[in-house]
């Protein structure tokens, strides 16, 4: 199958102006102008009109609990999974499944079928292995055996600190998480990344800094994620940033005292950070549970895949930061750091994951993931087995 998107605005994220873009297969094959494909018809060929569109890279979700996640409120607040248009339909392409507070009914055998299952569907998975919990729970044991002999394992996570649902790990025992998922994501050719879920607690990332101070384990190693959760962790990040460290955003945090991606990402460029050392997570499924200051449970949410679209318009329209630069964090820059090969770019060898934005409001209008039209004018094309 060959599909051509015709005269669309292509950002790689690097804006390259009205390009045609052709696919062969599941990947990327050409950018140009006027491009033909005859061949007289042995091969299937899809023309796509992308007048008054942008063309972006599919979204990469870092930090997403497929399976569902939550329960903080007792067994009735347990989080409903991942369908396949919770992806599709907020222009998620790729997606990284993990575990968060319940690490007990919530298994890495359960989370790495759930990725095979929206594989199969028409995504790219990964996972990291584990939860909050320390020791971590993983498949084979050891986190190092899991990186290694599991293909979706890329790190390890999210394991929880400054919170008081953490399992409360010595600086000991995070140090040698993070050195035998870094030793392990050497062997495979993975980024053996530690997915570090940012409490709100007074110590914040103390864990991190000393880490990266006493032991030989570089900045590259940790990404903390939920660093907007208020503004004294948020400082704290952009220091870690500003010294070489990668961060992550999320999308769905809301309280009253977060700092939002919109605002926090002008204040790390303002100060210096690169802007290739932050990214964007939804944390779609998982719960957003109210504790009050005695850590009683008040209530809960549930994130969702589409503040990623939403967040990329707040960037441009209310931060007014270029569409390049807003685009770097949901899609180059996770690609680069948790190292998804041909992913996160609109570049020749590389997977056909795209979107379609129309240029007026930035809404989605299409979404191609690995080649197959799953999204066409803001409607599903292809579902999940269950998705009504």
């Amino acid at each position: 199958m060959i599909t051509i998107i015709r005269n669309a605005k292509v950002y790689q994220p690097e804006y390259a102006g009205a390009k045609d873009v052709m696919l062969i297969g599941s990947q990327i094959g050409v950018l140009g102008e006027n491009l033909k494909a005859d061949l007289g018809g042995a091969v299937p060929v899809k023309e796509i009109d992308g007048t008054g569109l942008i063309l972006i890279p599919g979204l990469i979700d870092g930090h997403e609990h497929i399976m569902g996640g939550g329960g903080e409120g007792g067994f009735h607040t347990r989080t409903p999974e991942a369908g396949l248009t919770d992806l599709t339909m907020n222009g998620v392409t790729t997606v990284v499944g993990c575990i968060g507070t319940d690490g007990v009914a919530r298994n890495m055998e359960a989370l790495l079928a759930k990725a095979h299952a929206l594989e199969e569907e028409g995504v790219t998975t990964y996972v990291y292995t584990g939860s909050y919990q320390v020791p971590v729970h993983t498949v084979t044991g050891d986190v190092m055996r899991d990186i290694m002999l599991l293909d979706k394992v890329i790190g390890v996570g999210e394991i929880a600190i400054s919170d008081h649902r953490s399992s409360q790990p010595t600086f000991e025992e995070f140090v040698r998480i993070a050195s035998d998922i870094r030793v392990g994501g050497m062997l495979s050719g993975k980024a053996g990344i530690v997915n570090v879920h940012m409490g709100d607690g007074s110590r914040m990332m103390d864990f991190i800094w000393r880490a990266v101070r006493e032991t030989e384990i570089p900045f590259s190693q940790f990404l903390p994620t939920h660093i907007g959760r208020n503004a004294a962790l948020f400082e704290s990040a952009l220091e870690f940033a500003k010294a070489g460290g990668t961060i992550d955003f999320t999308g769905s945090l809301d309280d009253d005292d977060a700092v939002p991606v919109h605002r926090g990402i002008p204040r790390l460029l303002d100060a210096g950070v690169s802007d290739d050392h932050f990214t964007i997570s939804s944390d779609g499924q998982g719960s957003l549970p109210i504790f009050n200051d005695k850590g009683e449970f008040q209530g809960l949410g549930v994130g969702n895949a589409s503040c990623l679209l939403k967040e990329l318009r707040e960037l441009v329209n209310r931060a007014g930061l270029p569409m390049e630069l807003a685009l770097k964090p949901l899609t180059a820059n996770p690609a680069r750091i948790l190292k998804l090969n041909r992913k996160g770019r609109i570049l020749p060898g590389y997977d056909g994951d795209l979107c379609l934005l129309c240029e007026n409001d930035l809404s989605l209008h299409t979404v191609i993931a690995k080649g197959q039209l799953m999204v066409s004018e803001g409607r599903p094309v292809v579902k999940g087995t269950f998705d009504l």
